[in-house]
């Protein structure tokens, strides 16, 4: 199936799987409250220079030959990925705005609990015609959360992964967990390289755009200390002054 289908049906699964999930637990805790699904179109320019520098590693690894094969079959760009063996890799354009953001920031607004933009959307362009098209391509996940929660004029924007804080020199002797950072500093240890953009680096560069265009707050921690982060004392706070 073409990529922008295959995302498509990647939201639908996944949403009903959080959709059901958040219905029990809410209803366990006494509360009533709509859950609502959004299958979201992420809108990218189609005239983005990254439409032409595929980089986003997806699906299974290949072996040498398989990775020939597959290069003879199709128009995909396969790269060697870590020495790990062989992966496809598409373009992974910056998002500009949603198909459904309206929908979205209606429901929000009514106090529905809305669940969009997984796997950062369905990428789509706007052609010369005014349609629509979806492409081959990835749209990273943390820049369409922190479009998105713009957008919708949300004060914290939160980012989940697999770290507990964000550090500095990270998984050397010298790594420093960081509690706190203000955008100036997040814009240095991200010029110095201590973010790689493979990593670390689109979070933290989302948790900026977030902030500069009025956002209160972004918090990036693990699933584990969401709760414990959003009071503050876990994770990594990242704030347009000093706390």
């Amino acid at each position: 199936m073409p990529l922008d289908v295959c995302v498509a049906q990647t939201q639908g699964m996944i949403g009903y799987m959080l959709q059901i999930s958040l219905q029990n637990a809410l209803k366990d805790s006494g509360i009533e409250k709509s859950i609502v699904s959004i299958i979201t179109q992420t809108l990218v320019h189609q005239g983005d220079p990254l439409l032409q520098k595929p980089s986003k590693p997806i699906g299974p690894f290949y072996t040498a030959l398989e990775a020939s094969k597959c290069r003879e079959e199709t128009d995909w760009t396969i790269i060697e990925d870590s020495g790990r063996g062989y992966r496809r890799v598409v373009p992974s354009p910056r998002p500009i705005g949603f198909i459904e953001q309206y929908s979205i920031k209606s429901l929000f607004d009514s106090g529905d609990v809305v669940i969009a933009a997984g796997g950062g959307g369905i990428p789509v362009i706007e052609k010369e015609d005014g349609n629509f098209q979806g492409i081959e391509a990835v749209v990273d996940k943390d820049y369409t959360a922190a479009l998105l929660a713009s957008l919708l004029d949300t004060e914290i924007l939160l980012i989940l992964t697999d770290v507990d804080k964000v550090a500095i020199n990270y998984g050397k002797p010298d790594q420093e967990d960081l509690d706190h950072l203000t955008i100036d500093e997040a814009k240095k240890y991200l010029k110095l390289g201590f973010f790689p953009s493979g990593n670390m680096g689109p979070k933290i560069e989302s948790t900026i755009d977030f902030l500069e265009n009025g956002g209160k707050k972004a918090i990036i921690t693990s699933i584990e200390n969401v709760f414990d982060a959003l009071e503050g004392v876990a994770g990594t706070t990242i704030t347009s002054n000093e706390l």
